[in-house]
């Protein structure tokens, strides 16, 4: 085995494979990702690529390649690159939080313009004396 990279590797694309060969076992990593080794069908040479996590994976094991063939999907084509999931757009919690620091900030303001009144009222009556 070799430790020189079998693929391309752009930073934010799909992932083509540099030359011919046996897909000959694909190890799904627990942090995922796959570890993909390769087996040139002329000399036995095996390569092993890291796909990290992220892309779809193309191939599956015992498939022949050819040459540049994609191992993984593009994410980049066709959108976003996320996949389709349910919407959320704020916790309820939060909301009800940020309409109770609302109110508390009115009820401040209102406050503040009834103590200030009460002190015009109260400047007024000592100028009168």
């Amino acid at each position: 085995m070799t430790g020189e990279p079998a693929t391309e590797a752009p930073v934010n694309g799909g992932r083509n494979y540099n030359g011919a060969g046996v897909v000959s076992k694909i190890i799904r990593k627990e942090k995922g990702g796959y570890e993909i080794t390769i087996t040139d069908p002329g000399d036995g040479r095996q390569v092993v690529d890291i796909i990290p996590p992220g892309p779809e994976l193309l191939v599956s094991e015992g498939e022949s390649i050819k040459f540049d063939q994609p191992l993984t999907s593009n994410p980049n084509v066709g959108g976003f690159g996320q996949g389709d999931a349910e919407i959320v757009l704020q916790d309820p919690l939060r909301v009800q939080g940020l309409l109770f620091f609302l109110a508390s900030v009115i009820l401040a303001q209102i406050f503040l313009v009834l103590k200030k009144k009460q002190f015009e009222k109260v400047q007024l009556a000592e100028m009168n004396f």
